[in-house]
C-alpha cells in the first residue's frame, strides 16, 4: 500500500559534506511511496542550508526549517514533528550510521498495526570502545533511575503512526526528551534491526560530555528516583552517625583505655556528610532548574526561514 503520505524529518548541523550522498541513497529508497522530506537545520554556519536550497529548488518535496541559532537536537526533531504532514514520520540523522535501506521494513511493520517502529541496533563495530561502552551505561543508568523504560540500543531513527506524532506535539514540556516521551505513551511498538555503519563524514556531535548531559536531561525529565535516592542517602548518614555516637558512649563508659582520640575520624565524617549535602543540593538545584524553565514558557526555537512549507 502506498496510498499515504510519508514524512521523514532529517535535524542536520554542519553537514555540508553528507546532505548529498544522504540524499542519493534516500530518494530512491522512498520514491515509491508519496513523500515529504523535511531538512531542520539546527544554526548550521557552514554551507548546510545552502545546498539544501538547491536542492529544493528542484524537489519541492524538499523542505527546509532553519533555526535562528543552535537549539539542540530534540529541539530539531520537535519542529519536524510539528510541521511534519504525513500518514507516519520517519526521523533519521543525516550522517548515514542509521542506513535508510530499512525504511521499508518499518513502513511494513506499521502497516502491520505498530504505532511506533524502533530501529535497533544490532551490531556496532563501527563505535570505538568507549562510545560503546557510554551507551551502554546510559541505557543501564537512564533505565534504573526512571519510571519510564526506553529501549535499549535505539536512538532517535524510528517511525511514529499520525496518532503518536500528534500526541507528542500536544505535551507541554520546554525540555524535550523525545526518547523518553514517545516510550511514555505507551503506544504497541516494533522493531527493526540493523548493523550501524561509518559515519559518512565528519565528526560526531555527540561526545561524551554531550551524553552525559542528555541521560541527566532524560533522568530529571522522567524520574523523581534521585529526589528518593537523595533522602535514601540522607537516611543512611544518619545512621552511620548514630552508630558512631552509639561507638562513642560504649568506648567511653567500658574502654575508655583503648579508646584512640584524633583528627582522622573528624575529617572523614565531615568531608563524608559534606559530600553527601552537596550531592543532595545539587539533585535539588536540577529539578528546580527544570521548574524555572517551564515557567519561563519561552518558545523551544525559533524559526528564521522556512522552505517549500
Amino acid at each position: 500500500m502506498t496510498n499515504f503520505l510519508l514524512s521523514i524529518v532529517i535535524p542536520v548541523f554542519n553537514e555540508k559534506d553528507n546532505i548529498q550522498p544522504l540524499l542519493k541513497r534516500l530518494l530512491p529508497i522512498i520514491s515509491h511511496f508519496q513523500y515529504e522530506l523535511i531538512f531542520v537545520d539546527d544554526g548550521s554556519i557552514d554551507p548546510t542550508p545552502k545546498l539544501i536550497k538547491e536542492e529544493a529548488k528542484t524537489n519541492q518535496k524538499i523542505k527546509l526549517i532553519s533555526f535562528q541559532r543552535n537549539f539542540g537536537h530534540q529541539m530539531a526533531l520537535t519542529a519536524g514533528y510539528q510541521k511534519a504532514q504525513g500518514n507516519c514520520v520517519i526521523t533519521l540523522d543525516s550522517d548515514l550510521q542509521d542506513p535508510p535501506e530499512i525504511i521499508k521494513d518499518m513502513i511494513l511493520k506499521w502497516q502491520q498495526g505498530a504505532k511506533i517502529v524502533y530501529a535497533q541496533r544490532k551490531k556496532r563495530e563501527v563505535d570505538s570502545f568507549l562510545k560503546k561502552t557510554t551507551a551502554q551505561i546510559f541505557y543501564k543508568f537512564i533505565n534504573f533511575l526512571s519510571d519510564t523504560r526506553i529501549p535499549d540500543d535505539v536512538g532517535d531513527f524510528r517511525l511514529l503512526d499520525r496518532t503518536v506524532v500528534d500526541f507528542i506535539n500536544n505535551l507541554h514540556e520546554q525540555s524535550r526528551f523525545l526518547r523518553g516521551l514517545v516510550a511514555w505513551g505507551g503506544f504497541p511498538a516494533q522493531y527493526v534491526f540493523f548493523d550501524r555503519e561509518k559515519r559518512h563524514s565528519g565528526e560526531t556531535h555527540y561526545p561524551f560530555s554531550k551524553m552525559l548531559n542528555f541521560a541527566l536531561e532524560g533522568i530529571v525529565s522522567f524520574s523523581t528516583k534521585p529526589l528518593r535516592l537523595a533522602s535514601y542517602l540522607g537516611f543512611l548518614t544518619g545512621f552511620i552517625g548514630f552508630l558512631g555516637i552509639v561507638y562513642a558512649i560504649i568506648g567511653k563508659l567500658f574502654f575508655t583505655g583503648y579508646l584512640v582520640s584524633g583528627w582522622t575520624a573528624i575529617f572523614v565524617g565531615i568531608m563524608f556528610l559534606g559530600g553527601v549535602q552537596l550531592i543532595t543540593i545539587g539533585i535539588i538545584g536540577e529539578y528546580i532548574g527544570k521548574i524555572y524553565q517551564e515557567v519561563q514558557r519561552k518558545p523551544p526555537f525559533l524559526i528564521k526561514e522556512t522552505i517549500n512549507l
